[in-house]
């Protein structure tokens, strides 16, 4: 009897896992090239439900790949790229609000991972994404290496941001008013005692705090055999992946384009909720 009670228990979460995958939203796109087929994750509930209702309004409807990058990845979903001439210049465009980020380090941007497009961090130091316009990741795979390399940089990167912050903070404005002076006056051994003695330590004790960026395991094992865009990992809100066509990305992502990224041939969208 035990046997049978233990049984059906597993046969019940086995089935309850499968619904829960199942209740995934999924996306049909389809292309001159081919269908691929997105899963949208529920860890990123607002980007999820607002690319949901863009869909179901058929707002996606004959927009273009409007920029692609071999071996990087896809992008669309600008409303201005609808029967767009030629020369036009595409990417600005949108529905005319932002998104929240919903940044998530256990979402990383993997090969076929469906992201949210943004304006660059001095205009929008939030990282709020774009109401509409999103990428696909194409992406390489990278050495033990070049991921080294990429975290060195990244975590330079995290320091120059905690800086940014730090003396933007009232209790340190005599900081930003010595930093300012010496600048202008280009002092440089004034410079590198104030850096050494005052900025570098805040700097290391707030990265201690919020903790340096180092990728998982996972990610490097991903990145090294299916490859992907690991820089913009914890940059930008992933919030999707395609599960069916990654062949038709790779068809798209090594498509001929003009010095804009444009492919020179229009590869028209059209996508639709699926079960």
């Amino acid at each position: 009897m035990k046997k049978l009670i233990l049984l059906a228990v597993v046969a019940f979460t086995f089935m309850a896992c499968n619904n829960d995958q199942d209740d995934q939203r999924k996306v049909l796109i389809k292309t001159r090239y081919g269908d691929m087929k997105v899963k949208l994750y529920d860890e990123t509930p607002k980007h999820r439900d607002n690319f949901v209702k863009l869909v179901e309004e058929g707002f996606y409807d004959s927009l273009l790949f409007h920029r692609v990058i071999e071996d990087f990845m896809v992008q669309g979903g600008d409303p201005e790229s609808k029967d767009a001439d030629t020369n036009a210049r595409l990417g600005s465009g949108g529905p005319g609000y932002k998104i929240e980020a919903e940044i998530n380090e256990d979402l990383y941007h993997k090969r076929g991972v469906l992201a949210a497009a943004r304006e660059g961090d001095q205009v929008n130091p939030e990282r709020k994404s774009s109401g509409s316009q999103f990428y696909i990741v194409d992406g390489k795979t990278f050495s033990d290496e070049e991921l080294d390399q990429l975290e060195e940089r990244m975590n330079m990167q995290k320091k120059n941001e905690i800086f940014m912050e730090l003396i933007q903070k009232e209790e340190n404005q005599d900081l930003r008013q010595a930093y300012d002076s010496i600048r202008q006056a280009q002092d440089r051994e004034a410079f590198e005692k104030l850096v050494n003695e005052r900025i570098e330590p805040m700097i290391e004790e707030e990265l201690e705090k919020q903790g340096s960026f180092a990728f998982s395991e996972e990610q490097r094992e991903l990145y090294k055999t299916t490859g992907g865009a690991p820089h913009l990992d914890g940059a930008y809100t992933a919030f999707g992946e395609v599960y069916e066509g990654l062949d038709v990305l790779d068809s798209i992502a090594v498509t001929a384009t003009d010095e804009s990224d444009r492919p020179k041939e229009d590869i028209i969208i059209e996508m639709e909720m699926i079960n």
